[in-house]
């Protein structure tokens, strides 16, 4: 039986052999795909995550979590995790990407940074994996895995090899002493929903399942140094503070002095941007997706700019120079 069969079979029968149309909704980085299902003029989103290659459970346990705390995120109306079949609740077709411009990104982003006060303060952490020195090392190494071994095709000597270490250290040390809170792990622009009020408060938010407990910066770095849109550092600046402002009224534990604050937002932004080239050259080398080497460059940028900031990061920014030029 094709994936293809088994869907409409499924279908079929949590809808009561009620009519309805398939068409695709998305695709992201793993192996599932969603499909949007209009029944009886109704809208849901059907998530098909084949089970030898996604568990969904943690997308539900996740998804409750959020739901609990009054976040907008899919409701699960029907879900068979034998099968891999989720039927989600629709949350439009405008993601936060496709509608961002310079008119309306200081509103969308502050509904985004607000969203992730009221992440940070009410959604529970209890279960959920902690973002620890083995899971950011593990991170970290994907940059020499598969970013300079496989997209640079480079090879570092020993005494690179203790720089990058030495540059490891630092950040995962840094980077454990930072408040933890929830911590969605993608909270860019491709994962948040734009809603008008039909589809509930903006934004939406997709992709969640991979929540951990960490630092409380870390979905900071994923919305404002977003692979997929780049805006000026002044904007970045302004929302940033205004974010830090809004997160001590709440009592969320940010860092009293600003200029420490955004050293931890900058150096949790080099862990990821670290993980994240090796992430877009994995899905390139590995899993034959080629679009994400076009947003590799803006990584590049974020992570030099960073590291000329800060003297301990220099080493890390003569490697990155150097290999600039391969």
């Amino acid at each position: 039986m094709t994936r293809e069969t088994q869907i409409a079979a499924w279908l079929n029968n949590v809808l009561n052999n009620q009519e309805y149309t398939l068409e695709p909704a998305s695709s992201d980085a793993s192996f599932r795909r969603y499909f949007r299902v209009v029944s009886n003029n109704h809208s849901y989103i059907l998530m098909d995550a084949p089970p030898d290659k996604e568990n969904s459970k943690p997308f539900i346990d996740v998804a409750n979590i959020l739901l609990k705390a009054e976040l907008n995120v899919p409701k699960i109306h029907e879900a068979d995790l034998k099968e891999g079949f989720l039927l989600l609740s629709d949350l439009g077709n405008k993601t936060y990407l496709e509608v961002l411009n310079h008119q309306n990104a200081a509103s969308l982003y502050k509904d985004a940074y607000t969203t992730i006060i009221k992440m940070q303060k009410y959604a529970e952490t209890h279960g959920l994996k902690v973002y620890d020195d083995s899971l950011l090392r593990q991170e970290l190494q994907l940059f020499p895995d598969w970013y300079l071994k496989s997209h640079k095709s480079y090879a570092l000597n020993d005494s690179e090899k203790n720089i990058l270490n030495l540059t490891f250290d630092l950040l995962i040390k840094n980077i454990r002493s930072h408040a933890e809170v929830f911590v969605h792990r993608d909270f860019h622009s491709r994962n948040l929903m734009f809603c008008n009020g039909e589809q509930g408060q903006n934004p939406g938010i997709l992709d969640f399942q991979d929540a951990v407990k960490g630092s409380i910066v870390y979905d900071l770095v994923s919305l404002f140094k977003d692979a997929y849109i780049v805006w000026e550092e002044e904007e970045v600046m302004d929302w940033l503070i205004r974010y830090w402002e809004l997160a001590k009224k709440n009592g969320l534990k940010v860092q009293e002095d600003f200029a420490e604050f955004y050293r931890d937002f900058e150096w949790m932004g080099v862990q990821r941007h670290l993980k994240v080239l090796g992430i877009f050259a994995r899905l390139n080398y590995r899993d034959h997706k080629a679009n994400y080497l076009n947003d590799l460059p803006a990584v590049e940028n974020y992570l030099r700019r960073a590291c000329e900031r800060y003297r301990e990061l220099h080493p890390l920014l003569k490697m990155i120079n150097k290999l600039s030029l391969i």
